[in-house]
């Protein structure tokens, strides 16, 4: 199962914390992580394997969002920052409707991604 993570440049710190509090669950051979560029590399630094596509305002965010479309990525981890603005809010918009007209979980803040992998942990 793929799942893609993102962070706003203000929440990087706090994904990097959730993926470590989730580790063990997120190093399982059956999932797989992809990224936007800075959020990935911070990943990597982590210790997890990311497959990385470009920055998210350079393109990121769609590339992900093409993944969502196809059918490859089955669950989007976005910690988007709410007190800050966005040069590429229109592809940050297209995303999130991209994942609601492809019925795939999409947890936008730490406590709906949680509840997400919990969810998985079940399966």
């Amino acid at each position: 199962m793929e799942i893609a993570i993102i962070a706003h440049d203000g929440k990087k710190a706090d994904m990097v914390q959730f993926l470590n509090k989730n580790k063990a669950l997120l190093l399982k051979d059956n999932l797989k992580i992809i990224a936007t560029g800075t959020t990935g590399s911070k990943a990597e630094a982590a210790g997890f394997k990311v497959k990385k596509m470009l920055s998210g305002p350079l393109g990121g965010d769609a590339q992900i969002a093409a993944r969502v479309a196809e059918g490859k990525t089955k669950m989007v981890l976005f910690f988007k920052d709410p007190n800050s603005s966005h040069a590429h809010e229109v592809d940050i918009n297209m995303l999130i409707r991209i994942c609601d007209v492809h019925n795939v979980p999409l947890a936008t803040n730490e406590a709906t991604a949680q509840l997400l992998l919990l969810g998985l942990d079940e399966v």
